[in-house]
């Protein structure tokens, strides 16, 4: 689900919000709670729903330490997804340390791909993009879109989050 700025947000279409200096972050949980299934950058703020399951708190606790601290790291349960072409530049993406970034082109050559707009398609495909930190794969000349959008409000969120890593675009 994509949500743009203009579509009403239901705090019920979530099991937690953290409002974030560029909106809020979205947590989708799975059918039990067991595992994350979403998370989503919402084009709001005011919003924070702590949420009832465990791993809905959890999940509030360390996006909100990631917002404070762009080094905090994430321990969550992620419902297993995608294709494998995805998984293998999720993987890759997984790797790439904070304040650090690689181009799609760079991510396709390390999983012997080579199409960087594949690699953009699975980055955009991601479900967990603050866990599986897509916004560090930047375009060769660019910043590069982000969420499967081109400029607006996901491209401002991922500069915000490249910023909050020490990297200005």
């Amino acid at each position: 689900m994509s949500l743009s700025s203009a579509q009403k947000i239901s705090p019920d279409w979530f099991d937690a919000i953290v409002s974030a200096p560029f909106g809020g972050v979205g947590v989708r949980l799975s059918e039990n709670k067991a595992h994350v299934s979403e998370l989503l950058y919402l084009p709001t703020d005011g919003f924070d729903k702590l949420g009832e399951s465990e791993l809905s708190v959890r999940a509030h606790i360390q996006i909100t330490a990631y917002l404070k601290n762009a080094s905090s790291d994430f321990d969550l349960p992620l419902l297993d997804q995608g294709t494998e072409f995805q998984k293998r530049v999720w993987q890759v993406v997984s790797l790439i340390e904070c304040g650090q970034v690689l181009s799609y082109k760079q991510v396709g050559q390390i999983i012997r791909c080579g199409s960087p707009r594949a690699v953009g398609g699975a980055c955009g495909a991601n479900p967990y993009p603050l866990i599986t930190p897509c916004h560090r794969v930047v375009a060769a000349q660019s910043i590069g879109g982000f969420a499967r959008h081109d400029n607006g409000f996901h491209v401002a969120v991922k500069q915000w989050l490249l910023a909050h890593e020490g990297i200005v675009y």
